[in-house]
């Protein structure tokens, strides 16, 4: 009987990586298929399976580098780092520091003095899932003052007077994009925390996670790719400002897997804050949304994904917890349909 169950575990184990091997080698084709038609296009993606990791990477750290991109290159990873901000949000609820459906306002820093009619009005989890109804920073006058660091103008000064100034909630209860619903949530965990945002990411992703080469304030690495714009323009890296918690995080493909086997490795408090944020907390008949990504469910087959864009670069990530696998993809030029192109070749043809 045990060299029965032997055989069997052997035999399932050799499926197991032959099967894990598979997904590799299909992945690796569709990647280096869309390499060669676009050569001027870096990407570095990492895929995990069953807690197997499998890297492939394309492409040089830019035009004038002879260096391969590789697994440990750093990308921006933009609005990716969202989904972070909502990881540690939902981990401020396991810790009963806040509840996903307080109102913001006694979360708020105290330079923040709500206009009344808007008091007691948003939740921290309509923050999370982009229907709080604030105004959002005006990007493109912001390019226009700045198209390397469109940001820098952003400060924590300038960010209060906006809200505080505000005297309605424009479509509140409805999906809009907002950078600074998710700025608002790093300020809202320096609070309870007492800590830098920096500091709380740290804490509560990267060290547990052991992602040990993910950057915040200090980028200035060999490995650092260059980031380019539609029209192949070189991009500089966004600096660390106040928005950080809406998309300032540099990774690569490397750490950005050891974050997705956070997530899918049952008993971790990156895992338990996940399946809070996991939930619907908005929905209408274009999407359904987290605390921080969007959920797509098709034959029973539901996905997490985000995808991210700076000046100079395009990211995606994308998991599923039944079966088990998730993928990061990242790209140094800002191309959202080739990202999105990819991942979903990859999806129909491999994973699905």
């Amino acid at each position: 009987m045990r060299t029965t169950f032997t055989l069997l575990a052997a035999l399932l184990f050799v499926s197991n990586f032959a099967f894990c091997q598979d997904f590799s080698k299909k992945i690796d084709s569709i990647i280096k298929a869309s390499y060669n038609k676009n050569p001027d296009v870096g990407i570095s993606v990492g895929f995990v399976s069953n807690n197997k990791e499998f890297y492939t990477s394309y492409g040089k750290l830019s035009k004038e580098s002879k260096v391969d991109i590789d697994k440990n290159s750093i990308f921006e990873i933009a609005s990716i780092t969202k989904i972070l901000t909502g990881n540690m949000i939902a981990q401020a609820f396991l810790e009963k520091k806040l509840k996903l459906d307080d109102y913001i306002d006694n979360y708020l820093p105290e330079q923040y003095i709500l206009q009344k009619n808007l008091e007691n009005k948003i939740k921290i989890s309509d923050l999370a899932s982009h229907q709080s109804g604030l105004p959002d920073f005006d990007f493109q006058k912001l390019i226009e003052i700045n198209s390397q660091q469109p940001i820098n103008s952003v400060t924590k000064e300038s960010l209060a007077m906006m809200i505080n100034q505000s005297t309605d909630l424009i479509d509140y209860g409805k999906f809009r994009y907002s950078n600074i619903n998710f700025t608002l949530l790093g300020q809202i965990l320096e609070k309870i925390y007492g800590k830098s945002y920096d500091e709380i990411i740290r804490e509560k992703i990267l060290k547990p996670a052991k992602m040990y080469n993910t950057l915040t304030k200090d980028f200035n690495v060999k490995n650092i790719t260059t980031g380019y714009n539609p029209e192949g323009g070189a991009q500089e890296f966004f600096l660390w400002n106040v928005t950080a918690p809406a998309g300032l995080v540099k990774s690569n493909a490397s750490d950005m897997t050891k974050y997705l086997k956070a997530l899918l490795t049952n008993g971790n408090l990156i895992s338990n804050a996940a399946l809070s944020a996991e939930k619907i907390y908005y929905k209408d008949e274009k999407r359904e949304m987290g605390l921080g990504f969007n959920i797509n469910t098709e034959d029973n087959d539901t996905i997490f994904l985000k995808s991210g864009d700076s000046m100079g670069q395009s990211s995606i990530i994308c998991y599923n917890r039944d079966k088990n696998w998730g993928i990061i993809i990242l790209l140094n030029q800002r191309n959202p349909k080739m990202r999105q192109d990819l991942l979903n070749q990859i999806y129909e043809t491999v994973l699905k």
